[in-house]
């Protein structure tokens, strides 16, 4: 039997997070620990820890001498690009030089990306993106992190590895920066309104080609990166391996809750959803549903994606002639998930 491996997940109450735990406990050989601002459920060990203060990362991570892989998905989000810089660079930083200071067994970081490295939140961007492609101007934060990792691994015997997936769809109770369980509010607040499931943005969007990633999907090529030799000092996209335009799947969607679709009309989210708290409320009562409105709901994250009026897609065959085989079938796991959310008591 090998030896045993321990990784620790930061940031793992997250969509991303949740789902890597679950699937390293599902492996032989892990022992996993988790670091969160609070306790996590079930049996993970947890650490609870301010990423941002290094005294309170050296205190709490004093005892963790056995680490072999971190896997690195904090995020800290700021209302501009330049201000997500400085905390993102920092949480990292105090995570890299903390751990590889306490665990003489370190030997992999991983860390979580997107597609944002290619430009794809400022508008249209060359696609298929690849591993390769340049920089864009700066501030980036990913970009920024990559490049401090690149420069503390010289000469280090552990090793990194950069993982850019597209939009995740995964279950995660009370994650509101999740675009399945927010398709999925939305559609049970349209249901109960009686009103038809409209695409609520940009007519180009409706339109263009998109991918997306299954946090369960992606927790699998994490780990596979992470733990093999020729991935080393290596980004990678991660994506389900087909396309699909919100033409053909949002009507199927709508079906799946019972619900006719109407023509499209672009909704500023954050604003049009803003008085729907009593709406939840009412379904919540009458449903015995365990979540508040504002637990489930980060609907400028909804107008955020649903600008995208250009395709959105990354090339994921360096992965795959590396040895990564998984695919998803897309429209089957918004479907799966919805019925996680249901199961769950998320949604009626």
């Amino acid at each position: 039997m090998g030896q045993l491996k321990t990784a620790l997940v930061v940031g793992a109450s997250g969509v991303i997070g949740r789902n890597l735990v679950a699937h390293l406990q599902s492996l032989p050989g892990w022992r996993v620990i988790g670091t969160s601002r609070n306790a996590l459920p079930g049996s993970v060990d947890t650490v609870t820890v301010d990423l941002l203060d290094v005294t309170d990362v050296t205190a709490r991570f004093a005892g963790l001498d056995t680490v072999t892989h971190v896997f690195y998905t904090a995020y800290q989000d700021k209302p501009t690009w330049a201000g997500l810089v400085p905390p993102n660079i920092t949480m990292f930083r105090n995570v890299v030089e903390t751990i590889e200071k306490v665990s003489p067994m370190l030997e992999h970081i991983s860390f979580m990306q997107g597609y944002k490295v290619y430009g794809a939140h400022l508008g249209p961007f060359r696609t298929p993106a690849r591993e390769d492609d340049p920089p864009i101007m700066p501030p980036e934060f990913m970009t920024e992190q990559q490049r401090y990792i690149t420069a503390a691994q010289q000469g280090k015997s552990w090793s990194w590895s950069a993982i850019r997936p597209s939009v995740v769809g995964g279950f995660a109770p009370a994650n509101p920066l999740n675009l399945v369980s927010l398709i999925a509010v939305y559609a049970t607040l349209c249901k109960e309104l009686n009103i038809p499931f409209r695409f609520p943005g940009k007519p180009g969007a409706y339109r263009s080609l998109i991918e997306m990633t299954d946090a369960g999907l992606l927790a699998k090529a994490t780990v596979w990166a992470a733990t093999t030799p020729a991935c080393a000092n290596q980004a990678f996209n991660i994506n389900n391996g087909d396309l699909f335009r919100w033409e053909d799947l949002w009507p199927r969607l709508g079906r799946y809750f019972g619900l006719e679709t109407a023509p499209p009309v672009q909704l500023p989210l954050a604003e049009v959803m803003r008085d729907k708290a009593a709406v939840w409320e009412t379904l919540r009562g009458r449903h015995g549903l365990l979540y508040g409105y504002e637990a489930l709901s980060a609907w400028p994250f909804g107008d955020f994606v649903f600008s995208w009026d250009y395709d959105f897609l990354a090339d994921g065959s360096k992965a795959r002639r590396l040895g990564f085989h998984e695919f998803v079938d897309t429209e089957e796991m918004f479907y799966r998930i919805f019925d996680q959310l249901r199961a769950g008591k998320v949604i009626p």
